[in-house]
């Protein structure tokens, strides 16, 4: 309180600023600074009401534009799945038919029993790929339906 020199202080605290500086700058907007004699109530007692500036009418709100929902329609590439989907399907099948014929066979079981465990697993995964062939054959033939309807 008894320095006698200036020092600019920048503060969000307004009883600090308050109860400390003796005069406040404000940047009031459009490049314009003022200077206020006291803290930051006597700035609010001393500033003039803010003047509305020139407003244009509001624009009317535009509707959004409805997009119009277009069928989809297979890709290349998916119509080239769609066409190897039921030659791979077949092949899948035949595979998994040979092995379950393999373990139907009595002679299987007098070799080498190592290679029941592994037939049996690559059985699941057979069943697992035809399951998913048949799912994505499925979906891409509802697209294809659903352009052509």
């Amino acid at each position: 309180m008894e320095y006698e020199g200036t020092v600019l202080l920048v503060s969000h605290d307004r009883e600090f600023l308050n109860n400390i500086v003796t005069s406040t700058i404000v940047f009031e907007g459009n490049g314009r600074v003022e200077e206020y004699v006291g803290g930051y109530d006597d700035w609010l007692r001393q500033r003039k009401p803010a003047v509305p500036e020139k407003t244009e009418k509001p624009a009317k709100p535009q509707k959004p534009r409805q997009k119009q929902e277009r069928p989809r329609i297979l890709t290349f590439k998916e119509k080239k799945e769609l066409e190897a989907l039921p030659a791979l399907i077949e092949s899948l099948e035949m595979e998994r038919d040979g092995l379950y014929e393999s373990l139907s066979n009595p002679e299987f079981y007098k070799q080498d029993g190592s290679r029941i465990p592994e037939i049996k697993t690559r059985i699941g995964e057979l069943e697992i790929e035809i399951t998913e062939a048949y799912k994505r054959w499925e979906v891409l033939e509802a697209i294809l339906k659903s352009v052509s309807v």
